[in-house]
């Protein structure tokens, strides 16, 4: 089973890009189903890759290897699965965490593909139909990999729609009670709800974002807008913040929070968690004339595509505008972006776009990215997702 493109269309996947779209491809030679493994030639029959096929999605074939002579198989997807695995393993954070990602999708080779440990669970989302096609191999070369105790499926993701899957969650290898999994993060302890927490459970690709919050808190007054369980708030409080107030506007998620601070050995007293719209408790904070010497914003997805990113940049217009208001002279704003649709370049021109409509100035210090277990394929850019800057308020 062949896919023939049209002249001149094999450019992207010349420079080893994993995606190949409908509209790239002149014929479909044979009669592939969804996930089926297809072998992909330029319009000279030129021999280019081997592609996961998926006859409902824009992204009609996501590609396994560029070797034209390797076979798509076990055995492939389990030395792919090994080699993520080894990687997060030479990792700093393995020293220090319970908690890692172990396969990023197609940054590992493994498109749609992606897997968290949780102390001795695995959490696994099958994104994609090549992914979903190979499911159980994969499963069972996770149970083998590992010495997790079980494996836990959350394929809920919207994506999968866009393959024509229907979303599916429930323990797949193994069984345990795995409603709060604890978890370890740089001394810092944490309940992980990988049956009905946001993506998987935690943000885990915040880790390091959160260790350099919490070196920047000591002293300040803190406010962690979209807090969740407390992952930034918590390490604020831990890194010696004078007082933490922590929005979010999900009851289940601060319950959480509030178990994480309970599991902690911190100052309870110093924090507080606040149920609201965080939009309106913000503007509600700048009319009060409160004042924050560090601030953070880990918002939710406002914009997957770039199809969203109108909508997005004024949403986060909206809050960075709002965080300048409430930032003290001198204060720090650290701010973040999950939006795949928002690149880093227009996210920087919003926020100083806020700025400006703040009336202050501000500098860049730093920049924020996601942690290494979340690695970035040189050759697949949209696998860089996560972007934040860290922002100095004159």
């Amino acid at each position: 089973m062949r896919l023939v493109l049209k002249p001149g269309r094999d450019k992207s996947l010349k420079r080893r890009h994993p995606w190949l779209f409908s509209g790239a491809i002149a014929r479909v030679e044979g009669d592939p189903q969804r996930g089926d493994t297809v072998e992909v030639l330029s319009d000279s029959g030129q021999p280019l890759a081997l592609a996961a096929y998926s006859p409902q999605s824009q992204i009609r074939a996501r590609v396994w290897s560029f070797d034209t002579g390797r076979t798509i198989d076990a055995e492939f997807l389990r030395a792919r699965l090994a080699g993520a695995l080894a990687l997060r393993a030479a990792l700093p954070a393995a020293r220090h965490s319970n908690a890692l990602r172990l396969v990023h999708a197609e940054s590992d080779g493994l498109p749609g593909l992606v897997v968290d440990r949780y102390d001795d669970v695995l959490v696994a989302q099958f994104l994609s139909a090549g992914a979903e096609r190979w499911r159980e191999e994969i499963l069972d070369a996770l149970a083998e990999l590992s010495d997790c105790e079980a494996v836990y499926e959350r394929s809920d993701a919207e994506v999968r729609a866009l393959e024509g899957l229907e979303p599916r969650t429930g323990f797949v290898r193994g069984d345990r009670r795995a409603a709060r999994c604890t978890i370890v993060e740089h001394g810092l302890s944490f309940h992980v709800d990988v049956e009905q927490g946001q993506k998987t459970g935690f943000f885990l690709d915040q880790r390091d974002n959160r260790q350099r919050v919490r070196a920047l808190a000591t002293g300040r007054e803190v406010l962690d807008g979209f807090c969740y369980t407390g992952g930034f708030a918590l390490a604020a409080l831990a890194g010696g913040a004078k007082r933490v107030l922590a929005l979010d506007s999900s009851a289940a998620a601060l319950e959480v929070a509030r178990e994480n601070l309970a599991a902690n050995q911190l100052e309870a007293s110093r924090i507080e968690f606040v149920q609201a719209d965080v939009f309106a408790h913000l503007r509600a904070l700048r009319d009060r004339g409160a004042r924050f010497g560090l601030v953070v914003l880990d918002p939710p997805k406002f914009a997957p595509t770039a199809a969203q990113a109108k909508n997005a940049a004024r949403a986060y217009k909206d809050i960075n505008l709002l965080a300048f208001k409430l930032l003290a002279p001198g204060g720090l704003l650290a701010t973040f972006s999950c939006s795949g649709g928002v690149p880093a370049e227009l996210f920087q021109s919003i926020v100083a776009g806020a700025a400006v409509d703040a009336g202050v100035a501000g500098k860049i210090l730093e920049r924020f990215a996601a942690a290494a277990d979340h690695p970035v394929a040189l050759e697949f850019p949209e696998g860089d997702y996560l972007k934040g800057l860290l922002i100095a308020r004159n």
